[in-house]
């Protein structure tokens, strides 16, 4: 740990030896629940995976525009496995290569190859929870009615502008089932992978998040037998001591503050685990009806977890987007664009997350209004506004476009590298901020032929 860690310890235990000191929260202390009263331990495979980099990313970032890596641009965000695409449309830009991505022992693009296929059904008002309302969530409703932009035509403009530089993106289509008999780890749709993975993906590089989930298969192993094949065992790291989780995520960046935060949640999993088996078995009427209109085969599912110590978050496969939204939400660590991410990439849900590289590119856009947004309520408006069809392959290109664009990428300016070769979308936007060399707004006759500012 390192000396600042140390100190908040040191000051915390102090207060707690004090009479009416401060106890800590459960976001915090790794240790907030007991061990379980049965342990049996499932059998699990830690063997090296040689296929990640030996050195971890570089920690600074240089001031002068650096080369775009072809492997970050060409996956899917946050760290979860390779894009879909076809060819660019365009034929003066060359096709984009499917670059090799890093092959984890457990990859979640696998969670979204399966048997069942999911047809979204038409939109509704939600009803705003405490669960999603500590965010100031607003589901089904924009926090700016007043701003009737972006169109669904602004929408599938921008969609196919940006499709003719990167390709299509095209969603997949189907999604597993979760089954007491599994043949792979394609056959495991894991929740809780998902969210732990998007977890280490937070402020950090791919390849860095790569290797913090890889230090957890190394560590603690792969399930290999039984309900849960193919997953990380959760249950191990879970039991485990805090300094060992820390040790294995330690190359990821902010292990300290990451590993807490997964102990926490994978013991309110643990929790909620057993507490839903208790209620199958006594058949209690207090369980949600989610659970109590569960098909047997899927209540002998969550039991079997249970019984077995394999936490899983798979029961949200079955409950409405907002409610897996506000249950996601609920855990340390996890907000909107986390919850958003796993709905989208795991769950297949129509639903626009948004990534600073997102946000900046939809104030430019004029799509949010720019000076009252923030990432939280620019998500709930997004949300509102872009049709469901286009919200799959927006979010992935904006992110590839933000991280390549030359005129589009964080703190650019006409001095930048690669400023003279243009952008496909610079007659729409309207740049603002500070770039290299000062402060640089879009060229006069780019402001022009946008012509798009919001009119109340």
């Amino acid at each position: 740990m390192t000396r600042s860690a140390t100190a908040r310890e040191a000051a915390l235990l102090a207060a707690q030896l004090e009479p009416g000191g401060a106890q800590p929260s459960k976001a915090s202390d790794a240790e907030t629940f007991p061990s379980p009263a049965r342990e049996v331990t499932p059998v699990v495979s830690a063997g090296p995976n040689t296929s990640l980099p030996s050195h971890p990313a570089s920690k600074r970032r240089e001031t002068t525009a650096r080369p775009v890596n072809p492997t970050e641009v060409h996956e899917l965000p946050h760290n979860l496995g390779p894009v879909t695409t076809r060819s660019p449309r365009s034929d003066k830009t060359a096709p984009i290569k499917n670059e090799e991505i890093e092959k984890l022992a457990h990859s979640l693009q696998d969670t979204v190859d399966g048997a069942r296929k999911y047809t979204p059904g038409p939109p509704k008002i939600a009803k705003t929870s405490k669960k999603t309302n500590q965010y100031s969530l607003t589901p089904g409703t924009t926090p700016f009615p007043d701003w009737t932009r972006p169109t669904p035509e602004e929408c599938e403009e921008v969609n196919r502008l940006l499709s003719t530089v990167h390709g299509d993106i095209v969603a997949p289509t189907t999604i597993p089932e979760p089954s007491l008999t599994v043949t792979g780890c394609g056959e495991v749709p894991s929740v809780l992978d998902a969210l732990i993975r998007t977890l280490l993906s937070g402020a950090t590089t791919g390849n860095n998040s790569a290797m913090a989930f890889n230090g957890l298969v190394q560590k603690f192993g792969i399930l290999e037998e039984g309900i849960g094949k193919g997953s990380v065992n959760w249950d191990a790291v879970r039991r485990a001591p805090l300094k060992d989780v820390f040790e294995a995520i330690k190359r990821g960046g902010l292990a300290d503050v990451k590993s807490k935060k997964i102990k926490a949640i994978l013991d309110m999993v643990y929790e909620e685990n057993q507490q839903r088996r208790d209620m199958l078995v006594r058949g209690s009427q207090d369980a949600p009806l989610s659970l109590l209109q569960k098909p047997d085969d899927g209540k002998q599912y969550e039991m079997a977890c249970a019984d077995q110590n394999v936490l899983s978050l798979n029961h949200l496969h079955s409950l409405a987007t907002e409610d897996v939204m506000g249950e996601l939400v609920k855990y340390p660590g996890i907000g909107p664009k986390t919850a958003a991410c796993v709905l989208l990439f795991c769950l297949q849900r129509p639903c626009f997350a948004v990534d600073t590289h997102i946000f900046r590119i939809c104030k430019w856009l004029n799509w949010v209004p720019p000076d009252q947004a923030t990432e939280i309520t620019a998500f709930s408006h997004l949300e509102v506004r872009i049709p469901d069809h286009l919200k799959y392959s927006l979010h992935q290109l904006f992110i590839r476009h933000g991280k390549s664009c030359p005129r589009c990428r964080a703190i650019t300016g006409q001095s930048s590298a690669g400023w003279e070769k243009g952008c496909v979308i610079d007659h729409l936007v309207t740049r603002t901020g500070k770039r290299k060399g000062g402060s640089v707004e879009s060229p006069p006759d780019a402001r022009r032929l946008n012509g798009r500012k919001h009119r109340t």
